[in-house]
């Protein structure tokens, strides 16, 4: 049994009214949990170790789980909302396969505490280039989302001024690191902004994301060529909006919302963070087959989030995505000339 098979048995069993609300919050949260598990389950037993070492598994669980891995019972088809999610041993092994692919260089989606992020600037910058990457997007959320603690014109402003001057600070040590000013700018139901284009005109990336009525189950493929007309997005975020075990996410006619991103020379996120997975390989082969470019943030809210950059990363690279249509693999230089050639302003 696969992670994914265990972690798909532990959210059904969270299900069934024979176990106490305690119990099936324990259940939730290591379904939940199982996503992360560094090793397969089943590689702990064999090798007799505990699977207590895993996140979310205490002595109860470990002997129901054990006893799955044992017994190897059917597992039912997941639900949309745990659909196409891949586990972290999928994502090694992505990753080991594909090792020759260009190298991704930077992070495009990331949080501080400038909105609902947990680290500074500075304490996300150090951990990208304690990472390895080239440059990283800090994307806080913009006003209208107020439940994320969204920043208005000043705070932005203030924090653009903050930007320039930690980059001129580490730059000495760290030449060539680049952190690019960026907002995940709110998007209401009908596709429009919370700020004007004019003031997003001086953005190095400016993402759009929906955040209300993601709950409703008929097309709502206007509301997205609705965001992709908009003149100063340049990349349309966690598209459908679905968490693991939570919500499904929005419903659309993909290969016209993929086209009309084609068409505006816009991208699509694959929000990477684990509970997400927003494009999944599924919807990421029918964004190959259209040619749009593809955008890869982990959604960090914390330094040692930014780890989960490489569930984008093997999404991407299982998906098929060309090297060339990953906004990721290009240079800071060149990604900021894309994105300002992008811009209608």
């Amino acid at each position: 049994m696969r992670n994914g098979d265990i972690s798909e048995l532990l959210c059904v069993a969270a299900e069934q009214s024979s176990y106490t609300d305690q119990q099936r919050r324990a259940l939730r949260r290591a379904g939940r949990a199982a996503l992360r598990w560094p090793e397969e389950a089943e590689g702990l037993i064999a090798e007799g170790r505990s699977l207590t070492e895993l996140r979310s598994i205490g002595p109860w669980l470990a002997r129901i789980v054990g006893a799955w891995i044992e017994a190897a019972p059917p597992v039912p088809e997941p639900p949309v909302s745990r659909r196409g999610f891949l586990t972290r041993p999928e994502v090694t092994a992505i990753l080991e396969r594909t090792r020759g692919a260009a190298q991704i260089r930077g992070d495009l989606q990331t949080h501080t505490v400038g909105s609902d992020g947990t680290a500074t600037v500075r304490a996300m910058a150090e951990a990208a280039i304690a990472r390895g990457l080239s440059y990283l997007a800090v994307t806080d959320h913009s006003k209208a989302l107020r439940i994320a603690n969204g920043m208005d014109e000043a705070a932005l402003a203030n924090q653009g001024e903050e930007i320039r001057s930690l980059q001129a600070e580490l730059e000495p040590a760290h030449p060539g690191f680049r952190i690019l000013r960026g907002v995940e700018m709110n998007l209401d139901p009908s596709g429009g902004g919370d700020l004007a284009p004019s003031f997003l005109a001086s953005f190095d990336l400016v993402l759009g994301a929906f955040h209300s009525r993601l709950r409703v189950r008929d097309d709502q493929t206007d509301r997205y060529l609705a965001a992709l007309d908009h003149p100063a997005i340049h990349v349309l975020a966690h598209p459908r909006g679905r968490i693991f075990n939570f919500r499904e996410g929005l419903c659309a006619d993909w290969p016209r919302v993929f086209a009309r991103a084609l068409r505006n020379d816009r991208a699509i996120e694959i929000d990477a963070y684990p509970d997400r997975q927003d494009l999944d390989v599924e919807l990421l082969r029918v964004a190959r087959e259209v040619g749009v470019r593809i955008s890869i943030g982990s959604d960090a809210h914390a330094t040692d989030q930014l780890a989960a950059l490489d569930y984008g990363i093997a999404a991407a690279r299982a998906a098929g995505i060309p090297d060339d249509r990953i906004l990721n693999c290009m240079g800071a230089g060149e990604l900021t000339a894309w994105a300002r050639s992008a811009l209608r302003v």
